[in-house]
């Protein structure tokens, strides 16, 4: 009998392991919100780090975390780097390309608490008397993520935190 559960519970895991292993290697997480503000005073929350502590949710998440900014003050070349607390944790991020008014793509690397490096594309398009700002994060993930990914939604976790950032970002362009 106890065999026959041993059996059981090692096709059950084996089954989930190889199930996980065939899962997509890449995610995409967006999220969008209408802004009522002209894009010139959407675009320079994004496309300057400075700006950030108004409205990213990542920045409430340690109040003692440790900010370096580098390279340029906005647009390509603008860097910044954090280490702060377990939940802060600690990376860098820089400006990769910015299209004034319309786009601001960023190279995001972790270190802390697990290291992974993802592509985040800030867009801006019309949309009658409001500007669609979208907040999109692509990467891929390693095995241990995917298997992960079967009991917990990343794209909900993260999800959260990017509405949470586009209604700060829409409180602070439509003052």
């Amino acid at each position: 009998m106890l065999s026959t559960i041993l059996i059981i519970l090692v096709v059950i895991i084996a089954a989930v392991l190889i199930y996980a292993a065939t899962r997509s290697n890449d995610f995409v997480t967006a999220r969008t919100a209408s802004i009522k503000a002209a894009p010139e005073a959407i675009f320079p929350l994004i496309n300057n780090f400075k700006h950030w502590p108004e409205w990213s949710p990542y920045e409430k998440l340690d109040p003692l975390m440790k900010r370096t900014l580098s390279g340029a003050d906005a647009g390509k070349g603008a860097a910044y780097a954090w280490e702060g607390n377990a939940k802060a944790g600690k990376g860098r991020m820089e400006i990769v390309n910015s299209v004034p008014s319309s786009l601001v793509s960023l190279k995001l690397d972790f270190e802390k608490p697990f290291r992974a490096s993802n592509s985040v594309d800030f867009t801006l398009k019309p949309s009658g008397d409001t500007i669609a700002v979208t907040w999109a994060m692509r990467g891929s993930r390693p095995f241990i993520a995917k298997l992960m990914g079967l009991f917990m939604s990343f794209d909900t976790l993260i999800g959260k935190d990017f509405e949470a950032g586009l209604a700060n970002l829409k409180k602070a362009a439509e003052r």
